[in-house]
């Protein structure tokens, strides 16, 4: 082989493509980039399919939702916003926010399709909030199991927005 395969991206299969999409694009902001009609591209390079075309494609092999064994990975640096949003929504939640041994706020929900979904906050701000709540770089740096480089840029980096 003499070309290298070229990674595109992950695709999920749902039941229903209109309840997905509401969900992607009204519950969690994400914007459509291709439109194939059982196929839907988002921004960030995850697409969703239908299940009744998708089975079709793998022979009518069996689908099955909720495995536990796959997640979507989001961030999103207002976690108590976000948190909120999900409750007001209805989301059925794998776990609500909490923190991960190296102090990053995460959320792990369903999609419609029983995928999870992550959204956790960016490890740029989990620097920069670390950094305002007296942690010093070094100490932020291993907490978090970053570069000390990595977090110093970051706490820069956010002083300026």
């Amino acid at each position: 082989m003499t070309s290298k395969i070229k990674y595109i991206c992950p695709l999920i299969v749902v039941a229903d493509m209109a309840r997905s999409r509401n969900f992607y694009e009204n519950i969690l902001g994400q914007k459509v980039i291709m439109d194939f009609g059982e196929n839907v591209t988002f921004e960030g390079n995850f697409a969703i399919h239908l299940q009744s075309h998708y089975q079709k494609l793998i022979d009518n092999k069996r689908i099955e939702f909720g495995s536990h064994n796959f997640e979507l990975y989001f961030e999103y640096d207002e976690m108590e916003e976000l948190n909120q949003q999900l409750k007001d929504a209805h989301t059925v939640f794998v776990h609500e926010m909490r923190e991960q041994p190296w102090r990053q706020r995460v959320v792990r929900f369903y999609d419609p399709d029983n995928h999870i979904i992550e959204i956790g906050e960016s490890l740029e701000y989990l620097s920069y909030r670390l950094f305002n709540e007296g942690l010093s770089a070094e100490e932020i740096s291993k907490t978090m199991m970053m570069p000390l480089e990595f977090v110093e840029k970051s706490i820069v980096n956010y002083s300026k927005k």
